[in-house]
């Protein structure tokens, strides 16, 4: 059978209804409590991370001339996700504001997990919505991000992320030998500011005032100013506080993919401040199958810097000698993230591997690692 016919079957999206599977982990856990609470981080984390062990690599890769029309069943599983996430959300901070059979660590355990599931799985589809041409599905990428109140997500990915990744300019680009802790305090004052100058200067360009009504920082704080108010009718000061204690949780397991996908790796300056365009070398690629079914192929990231432009079920895959390989799928890859010395360890020979491999006439990497000066083509 062909890949075209292949990836035609509804039967073949199944797997990347993955996600599903949390919501009634998330319901067990706010009535039985106990142990229970742990079992979305298990789901996320733990299973997939043993399912990619048993299923191993699927290096298949689909024709990406597959008309939109056959992918119905991937994308509705994006589409339905806003009010599948809204109504576990706020229907736990109704529930854990309104019973009192939870006990502080319990109810702190399950809104840990409820951050698992707007993290994992809501930012990663906001992600997919967002790079989409349709206004409805751009909006329901703005909903899932103003629910872990990081709206300008948006802004940051799209103008700046895609741009310049693998530069000094992008604040996202993890710069070799650095800790993931550094990185996620730097993300988190750098990428705010940067996102809003991104925008002030296409406003500019349009002849525009930063307060303009298009600027959409306006929409970013009224639906954030929503999603928190919502949770303080709900829950009152409590219900405020677990809302953001999951958006914390989201935010920081976005932080930690971003900081996996780029690691180390950089690309070349060809002088004025120009570079290189972005192959897919320059993103880690990561073919395990269950991680993959969860993240919606997120972990083909190679192919999603290169065409930014292919939605999920057609992102292609890549061998070691065009992109660079995890030795884990992500869920297990964050795990590793979180000990900065057992991370350098594994993955530290693998940049300068990448870099031996693409880059043979660089010699002195010190001042681009640090976010300095931009090495010129053929710089020893």
């Amino acid at each position: 059978m062909s890949p075209a016919a292949d990836i035609r079957r509804p039967g073949r999206a199944l797997p990347f209804w993955l996600s599903l599977g949390m919501v009634p982990l998330a319901a067990l856990g706010a009535v039985a409590g106990g142990w229970s609470v742990l079992l979305l981080p298990m789901y996320g984390w733990v299973m997939v991370s043993l399912l990619d062990a048993l299923l191993g690599l699927n290096e298949d890769n689909p024709d990406p001339t597959t008309p939109e029309t056959d992918l119905f069943w991937y994308r509705l599983i994006t589409l339905i996700w806003f009010p599948v996430q809204f109504l576990t959300i706020f229907g736990l901070i109704w529930w854990a504001t309104h019973t009192d059979h939870l006990g502080l660590a319990e109810t702190l355990g399950l809104f840990f997990g409820a951050g698992v599931i707007s993290g994992s799985i809501g930012i990663v589809y906001a992600h997919e919505l967002l790079h989409q041409k349709s206004p409805a599905e751009r909006w329901l990428g703005d909903l899932l991000l103003a629910m872990v109140l990081y709206s300008h997500f948006r802004t940051e990915h799209l103008l700046v992320h895609h741009r310049y990744v693998g530069t000094p300019r992008d604040a996202v680009t993890a710069r070799y030998n650095e800790g993931f802790h550094r990185f996620f305090w730097r993300v988190l004052r750098d990428c705010p500011a940067s996102a809003w100058r991104a925008e002030s200067m296409m406003l500019a360009r349009a002849g525009r005032p930063v307060w303009h009504r298009s600027n959409p920082f306006w929409r970013y704080a009224a639906l954030q100013g929503a999603a928190l108010v919502l949770a303080f009718a709900l829950g009152g000061w409590a219900g405020l506080g677990l809302f953001a204690f999951q958006a914390f949780v989201a935010i920081w397991q976005l932080e930690l993919t971003n900081y996996i996908e780029h690691y180390g790796l950089t690309r070349e300056c060809r002088g004025e401040g120009r570079y290189e365009h972005v192959l897919p070398r320059h993103s880690w690629n990561a073919p395990q199958t269950a991680s993959n079914w969860l993240l919606i192929n997120l972990q083909r990231h190679s192919d999603h810097h290169f065409k930014p432009e292919r939605r999920f079920p057609l992102l292609q895959t890549y061998p070691p000698q065009d992109a660079p390989q995890l030795p884990l799928g992500y869920p297990a890859m964050a795990a590793m993230a979180m000990i900065p010395p057992l991370w350098r360890r594994r993955m530290n020979p693998r940049v300068r591997a990448w870099r031996r491999q693409h880059y043979p006439h660089i010699t002195d990497w010190e001042d681009y690692n640090k976010g300095k000066t931009p090495l010129p083509r053929g710089s020893a």
